[in-house]
């Protein structure tokens, strides 16, 4: 098991603490991180995206020109695709991007992100993440103190709203409770900042 100082708010050191090696001691595989980040990102589509075909654009009722005889194309309306203003043939029309990957792999994936943040030494264990009011400035100076300044993934056991509320303005910081962790949000961070308790929680729920 690979040992981690645990460090309280103001970066100084408290004790130390023993990593599972059954979530933060795996051979990260790779191919399982990849499917994961994928997932995510189809996801978070709104698939909103939208074009008129031609029964949906306004005019065009009235056969330009009689079908034979003018010595042009014979054309039934100034809609058809072929047209400047017609409507778009095989446009792309609202949709979902969701599905699901197997739990399995997911778990796998979520388990090699925290085994490569650890074999790299960038996991910051703190003893506990609280905070007395809202306030960005002091979560500011919170992440300067345990060095973890610029990208960071802050871990809580569980919603903390003070912390969220603190650290939402903060750029390239991002919150969330142990249960709810992502291989993203993970893999996005230069450092991993996981309160002692969430870390407990984090070892259960994954091991």
């Amino acid at each position: 098991m690979a040992k981690f100082n645990v460090v309280d708010m103001n970066g100084q050191h408290v004790s130390e603490i023993e990593l599972s090696d059954a979530v933060f001691g795996i051979t990260p595989n790779e191919k399982a991180v990849h499917i994961a980040v994928v997932n995510f990102l189809a996801n978070q589509r709104q698939g909103t995206q939208n074009t008129k075909i031609r029964k949906e654009v306004r005019g065009g009722g009235k056969k330009p020109w009689r079908q034979k005889g003018t010595g042009h194309a014979r054309q039934g309306s100034i809609r058809a695709p072929q047209w400047t203003h017609g409507g778009v043939a095989l446009g792309p029309k609202p949709r979902s991007y969701y599905y699901t990957i197997n739990k399995k792999v997911k778990r796998l994936a979520l388990k090699s992100v925290l085994s490569a943040k650890a074999a790299q030494g960038e996991i910051v264990v703190v003893d506990k993440i609280a905070l007395d009011a809202i306030k960005t400035k002091d979560f500011r100076s919170f992440l300067s103190a345990v060095k973890a300044d610029g990208k960071a993934a802050v871990i809580t056991p569980e919603v903390n709203e003070v912390v969220v509320k603190s650290a939402r303005n903060l750029p390239g910081v991002t919150t969330a409770p142990a249960k709810l962790i992502n291989v993203y949000d993970l893999l996005n961070a230069k450092t991993l900042v996981i309160d002692k308790e969430a870390l407990a929680v984090i070892e259960e729920v994954f091991a």
